[in-house]
């Protein structure tokens, strides 16, 4: 099993605590605009291969807390689904 899956299995408890409200909200949920810049330079850096060790390490920090937001959004989603 990868890790996605995993964590969908961890974060499904959670799901079930969603109220619509909540849930629409964590839907609606963005990186606020001085971060996506960020995470947007970072992703670049990672493109052209010019990341530093610090900067890689700040970069995956992004990508699993972004998949982690991800998979409650879907979770989410799919609460407000009759």
């Amino acid at each position: 099993m990868d890790t996605r899956a995993y964590l969908d299995r961890m974060l499904e408890p959670v799901s079930r605590c969603l109220t619509p409200e909540v849930a629409d909200r964590l839907v609606q949920l963005q990186a606020d605009p001085e971060l996506q810049a960020r995470i947007d330079e970072l992703a670049d850096k990672c493109t052209e291969g010019d990341l530093t060790d610090e900067e890689r390490g700040e970069y995956e920090t992004y990508v699993r807390a972004g998949n982690v937001i991800a998979i409650l959004q879907a979770k989410a989603r799919k609460s407000l689904v009759p």
